[in-house]
């Protein structure tokens, strides 16, 4: 989608960013091993939970109740950090060590009150969130009941999402992708508890113990706790000690006056994609079917964040110091290397869960959930991984508008984001049966990406010219017809074995197994003949 030059691979390239290509490679590569290991563990922790939560309404309470901490501390706080510190800390550490010292720790400070201040706010106004997605009475009274104990994660999102661009502006990237997992350890060990502790094997909101209730959310939060020690462990590890600076003028609240001007489209942003996100809860909580929605979106998330979320992290501070530094070149240019990595690496992945999705659903929730409802879930994932590249290129979008202080843009690209998910999430509430929302709700979101992809795609021409995007159209030319190829030989194994096997959790064996080795074995095969040269590069990446 950018630029045609070899700039990231050049000697320029690493004098400008004081990264060279093996420490990038290094980054990359440690980086996206914990990303995997994070979106594996966080899987298996989610099946579990399903194991003993179900995917009804008990499910859709918990669910819901920790879909809140988020979605308030993405409305109060997420995008003002999102947007402001990173460049920030960028900008002061490129000023002397000491005084970007100093000015962290102030940012800290001012972070750390303003989250205790939003966290105590939304425990006390726990219900009326509640309430406002939830309308069957014992479902509510119980969601309540997990919401008071999972709120306070506000905090601790907050403070971790903090320490984090202090490491990332420092370029230790290791122990922060690493947290997640001791998060999803911590949550396995809670269900391993739950399931010792005496109460109903058939789990209902009438039915569902005081103690079983405390377990799930106490053991939720303490996971969130743990992720947040890893990384204040990491950053004191690398020499930052926090110090509370409490003096209120001058210095304390700069960085709230260098981000104030900012903070009103910030807010628009922040606020169209919650009401996008309060709009599916409704319409999805109100047909019972909200936990096989966010398990659909989890494989889809899964998906994006082993890669997508291993190259994003390790770009962003790169694309900071361009735009601090004046380099457009340098920021179009790691631009469109972002952007060829990313389709090299999530079409061939697109291609899997269209061709694989119900088998891979039906073998992992085999005896969590009835097949009717594990092959529902895959087929959703199936549905929707058209939107995967496009949401990758979103991501990365919108961090260089951020980066650049532009936080207009993004609003903008969300509010349009926004508008076409609600505007056919509600069309499909209107007329399509339960299981058929599902898939219009998973459809409607990797639509609203492709939107927004390409919303974004004009803008960023417009403010960088010429993108180079005839590049990357050769790139998602080749890697496409590879792809397309492999899966066609995927899948017509895939349907022979349905067709052939009986018995749905040993077809759906058999079917991954010998599709995943006949689609890989045609996918580098044909990328060899076609040449995908990103395939060489990116692996280089990923095991230094």
């Amino acid at each position: 989608m950018w630029h045609s030059g070899e700039m990231v691979e050049s000697m320029g390239e690493s004098e400008r960013t004081g990264v060279t290509g093996g420490s990038l490679a290094k980054m990359g590569g440690q980086v996206a091993l914990a990303s995997t290991v994070s979106r594996i563990t966080g899987f298996v922790r989610t099946l579990a939970l399903a194991a003993v939560l179900g995917i009804a309404l008990v499910s859709d309470a918990y669910n819901a109740a920790n879909s809140f901490p988020n979605m308030v501390y993405q409305l109060l706080l997420g995008g003002i950090l999102a947007s402001v510190l990173l460049p920030y800390l960028t900008r002061q550490r490129s000023r002397g060590r000491t005084l970007e010292r100093e000015q962290t720790q102030r940012v800290l400070t001012v972070g750390a009150l303003a989250l205790a201040l939003v966290t105590a706010v939304a425990v006390v106004c726990a219900p009326p969130l509640v309430s406002a997605v939830i309308d069957d009475p014992a479902q509510r009274e119980l969601t309540t009941l997990f919401a008071y104990l999972l709120l306070p994660e506000i905090f601790f999102y907050g403070v971790t999402a903090m320490m984090t661009a202090v490491l990332s502006v420092r370029s230790v990237f290791g122990a922060p992708a690493w947290a997640p997992v001791i998060n999803n350890v911590v949550l396995l060990v809670t269900v391993a508890v739950f399931l010792c502790i005496p109460g109903p094997v058939t789990l209902t909101p009438e039915s569902m113990t005081t103690a079983q209730v405390l377990v799930i959310g106490i053991g939720t939060l303490l996971g969130i706790v743990a992720q947040t020690a890893v990384v204040a462990r990491a950053l004191h590890r690398n020499g930052f000690r926090w110090r509370l600076r409490v003096r209120v003028v001058p210095h304390t609240w700069r960085p709230v006056r260098v981000g104030a001007p900012l903070l009103g489209w910030v807010l628009v942003y922040v606020v169209a994609g919650q009401i996008g996100v309060w709009v599916t809860m409704k319409v999805t909580l109100s047909r019972h079917v909200y936990s096989m929605y966010t398990h659909a979106d989890l494989l889809f998330q899964v998906a994006y964040g082993i890669l997508g979320v291993s190259l994003l992290t390790v770009l962003m501070p790169r694309i900071a110091r361009s735009v601090a530094a004046g380099d457009d070149v340098g920021v179009v240019s790691d631009l469109g290397r972002g952007a060829r990595y990313s389709v090299v690496a999530l079409i061939p992945v697109t291609v899997a869960l269209m061709v694989f999705g119900p088998s891979l659903t039906t073998l992992i929730f085999f005896g969590r959930v009835d097949g009717s409802s594990a092959r529902l879930i895959g087929t959703a994932v199936a549905v929707s991984a058209f939107g995967l590249v496009p949401f990758a290129m979103v991501m990365l979008q919108l961090r260089v508008f951020y980066a650049d202080n532009n936080t207009r843009t993004p609003a903008v690209i969300a509010l349009v984001m926004v508008v076409a998910k609600t505007a056919l999430v509600l069309l499909a509430s209107l007329s399509a049966s339960d299981e058929t929302l599902v898939l219009a709700v998973c459809a409607a979101g990797s639509f609203s990406y492709v939107c927004g992809a390409a919303l974004g795609h004009i803008l960023l021409r417009k403010r960088y010219g010429l993108l180079g995007f005839r590049r990357v159209q050769a790139t998602v030319g080749r890697i496409s017809a590879a792809a397309i190829l492999a899966g066609g030989c995927a899948l017509a194994l895939v349907v022979a074995v349905q067709n052939r096997v009986p018995e749905p959790r040993l077809a759906a064996v058999i079917s991954l197994s010998a599709g995943a080795a006949v689609g890989a074995v045609v996918l580098l095969g044909a990328c060899k003949v076609v040449g995908v040269p990103e395939i060489r590069r990116a692996r280089a990446l990923l095991l230094s």
